[in-house]
């Protein structure tokens, strides 16, 4: 009944501000034609005035009806600068108060209770610096005053801090508008516009937001630098721990621009792709899709064998693989690059210094504007019981040990259904092993749609793999040389045997031993950044896989480019990481590749989309290739031809996905792909024949008729 009667008040106050026309007294004619009339008022009743003032300027405030600059410039008009500001100061926080107390009435609960999940992160935000966020918003004149009130009613920010930082952090715009105010009331004629006094004063209203954003940014660094001594000097312009695809971005781009950069990898150079990830895989995956078109050589019209070879050649070839990328992502090939490159582990000491401790036993300390922590992420290894008694590998310790055996493991437990898991489980499949695949979800490849998970699941099935989805891993158990992992399903105990066990259930980020805890930095599953990728403290840095949210070696490079650029050139200009066409692929065969949307995500966020497939079962190159299977698909705004998202699944999809990226990223939409020229006969032709599909669907019916009668008609 409260509710229902508050409701009902600020419908009335607002209509009739409306009905009566009250909004024809808030504008800059009446309030200049009214000037002689209202300063007649106040010499009259020089304290009704103000009373009348300043209760009209809290309604309109509380209501969120348009005219309080009006209303600023007037109080200016007639009380002077002084007088002007103390007023609106003090009813625009208490006109605010009240807007924000009626949006927590009316609306808090039931938003909180059907959005609270998803509004978690921002009531944290909201309760560990929600002055910040409001003083910051207040500062800033171009975000909506009202809407200011109404947003911050919805958080669960205290009353009492709403009041005071509202009335401090808007004080400095006040005083901008009022004087505004003061100088209109010494208009007489159109040639006094030029004077001195009003120009200042529209002046400073154009340069107040740049200067507002400086003072906040100054202010939170003042904060967050204030336990710490910052140096005289320094002696790097930038320094870059981690030598993964972020951190070689990174550092290449800082000696490009001939800024003195130092790089900081303790380990391998070239970081997780090289060593234990992109390359290696692929080069698995390269030997285990021959042995399979060997094992199936009567497709294609020759003798099928069952291929032999050596396990430890081929994992030799593995090694020979990384040795041939690695001079890319070498020591000397940085260095001469420019870039100085130390061996050893870096620990943050404070904001702008990096300790080393050095691989050869030395300590260097090094002081620094800006350091860049790319230190990237490590397989997660769920903690089973037993686990360590049966042992195992992930995909980063598997390389090394499996070189060490003459044969592939002939009975290997993959854990996990990811891109990583099926990438491996396939490859090891085709070489030999007997493979069982463990994924807790209802399926394979979660993130993609179903159709695409069943695809996956039916090719792996084929190469032999058992794949058990539903199937939670409960314990690792050991019986004299046996080994088992032991899971659950549908609420009965399942005791698989093993020779080999790999986890393979996501990775983690890096976080400890870079001295992030002394430096307060937040971190849960990652460095927490903003959009510029700063982290609490403005001068460093997070990029790549220990900042997130993706974990790929090309998005990791792609924020190098921001956090590198930023970082030494972020006090003149800062660029927002774009993260709006990010591509993905896993290598399976077929290949699975997607950018932006697919129809599973666009449910989930309540996105209207059409669906547009082309099967390349019907495409003339992967029948002569033997590949006729998989299909793209494409969604679209509806009746529009802008690209919201590709799923590719079939040979060489990650290659085709790269002109969907191009497309979307340049607003490119499919009829552009449709009139371009593509060879013939080639897999690219899929691009345009799903194309050609999204045009078939949507002819212009109408206009066919018309047309088919125009040739009638030419015909007769």
């Amino acid at each position: 009944m409260k509710r229902a009667l508050l409701v009902l008040l600020i419908v009335v106050l607002a209509l009739s501000f409306h009905v009566f026309d009250l909004d024809h007294y808030l504008t800059l004619d009446t309030l200049k034609a009214s000037q002689g009339d209202f300063l007649a008022l106040k010499a009259r009743s020089p304290w009704l005035a103000p009373v009348v003032g300043f209760a009209l300027y809290v309604i309109v405030a509380a209501l969120s009806l348009p005219g309080a600059l009006i209303m600023t410039l007037a109080m200016g008009a007639l009380f002077g600068l002084l007088g002007g500001t103390l007023l609106v100061s003090f009813a625009s926080s208490v006109g605010a108060t009240l807007a924000f107390l009626a949006s927590r009435f009316l609306l808090r609960d039931s938003v909180q209770r059907r959005f609270g999940d998803k509004l978690k992160t921002i009531n944290e935000g909201v309760a560990k610096d929600g002055a910040l966020y409001l003083f910051t918003l207040r500062l800033v004149p171009v975000f909506p005053f009202f809407l200011i009130n109404l947003l911050m009613g919805l958080t669960p920010m205290r009353t009492r801090t709403f009041y005071w930082v509202s009335q401090v952090g808007m004080l400095a715009g006040t005083l901008v508008f009022v004087n505004a105010g003061t100088q209109l009331a010494q208009l007489q004629s159109l040639s006094g516009i030029l004077s001195p006094g009003l120009l200042i004063s529209f002046a400073l209203l154009g340069v107040f937001p740049i200067v507002a954003s400086k003072l906040t940014a100054m202010l939170q660094g003042r904060r967050v630098y204030a336990k710490w001594q910052r140096p005289s000097k320094f002696d790097r312009n930038l320094i870059v721990i981690g030598g993964g695809a972020a951190g070689l971005v990174t550092s290449y781009i800082a000696a490009a621009v001939k800024a003195k950069v130092t790089l900081i990898e303790a380990h391998k150079m070239g970081g997780d792709c090289l060593n234990y990830g992109c390359v290696p895989s692929k080069a698995l995956i390269k030997s285990s899709r021959i042995a399979n078109q060997m094992r199936h050589g009567d497709h294609y019209g020759l003798t099928a064998v069952e291929p032999e070879f050596s396990f430890a050649k081929v994992m030799a070839r593995v090694h020979a693989v990384i040795a041939g990328v690695a001079p890319h992502d070498s020591v000397a090939r940085y260095t001469e690059l420019g870039v100085e490159v130390l061996q050893g582990y870096a620990r943050i000491v404070d904001p702008w210094t990096v300790e080393v401790k050095l691989n050869d036993g030395g300590t260097q300390r090094l002081t620094t504007r800006s350091i860049v922590i790319a230190a990237g992420a490590r397989p997660f290894v769920p903690p089973l019981p037993g686990l360590d008694e049966v042992g195992y590998v992930t995909s980063d310790t598997l390389w090394d040990e499996f070189a060490k055996l003459d044969a592939p493991p002939a009975r290997l437990v993959v854990l996990g259904g990811g891109p990583i898991g099926c990438e491996l489980a396939q490859s090891f499949a085709r070489l030999g092993s007997k493979v069982t695949q463990i994924e807790m979800a209802p399926r394979i490849m979660i993130r993609e749609d179903q159709e695409v998970s069943d695809l996956a699941r039916d090719s792996l099935t084929h190469d032999g793999i058992d794949v058990l989805t539903g199937h939670k891993a409960l314990r690792c158990e050991r019986d004299g040389e046996r080994k088992f992992i032991v899971v659950e399903h549908r609420g009965s105990e399942i005791r698989i045997e093993f020779d080999a066990l790999l986890c393979a259930v996501g990775r983690v980020a890096r976080l400890q031993g870079y001295g992030l805890e002394d430096l307060g930095l937040p971190t849960q599953r990652t460095v927490a950044v903003n959009e510029y990728l700063e982290t609490l403290y403005p001068n460093i840095y997070a990029a790549g896989d220990v900042a997130g949210p993706f974990q790929f070696t090309h998005t990791a490079a792609h924020m190098a480019w921001y956090a590198a650029v930023n970082a030494l050139f972020g006090n003149f200009k800062k660029f927002k990481v774009d993260y709006s066409v990010v591509p993905w692929a896993t290598f399976i065969e077929p290949e699975v590749a997607r950018v932006g949307l697919n129809e599973q995500d666009a449910k989930e966020k309540g996105i209207a989309y059409e669906v547009t497939r082309y099967g390349i079962d019907d495409l003339d190159r992967a029948i002569a290739d033997g590949t006729a299977h998989g299909f793209v698909k494409v969604l679209t705004v509806p009746g529009k031809d802008r690209i919201l998202g590709v799923t590719i699944v079939g040979e060489h999809a990650g290659d085709l996905l790269a002109e969907f990226v191009l497309a979307m990223k340049h607003g490119l939409g499919l009829n552009k792909i449709l009139g371009t020229i593509h060879t013939y006969p080639t897999l690219a032709e899929a691009n345009k024949y799903v194309a050609g599909e999204w045009k078939r669907a949507h002819a212009p019916k109408k206009l066919l008729v018309w047309l088919e009668r125009y040739h009638n008609w030419r015909r007769a």
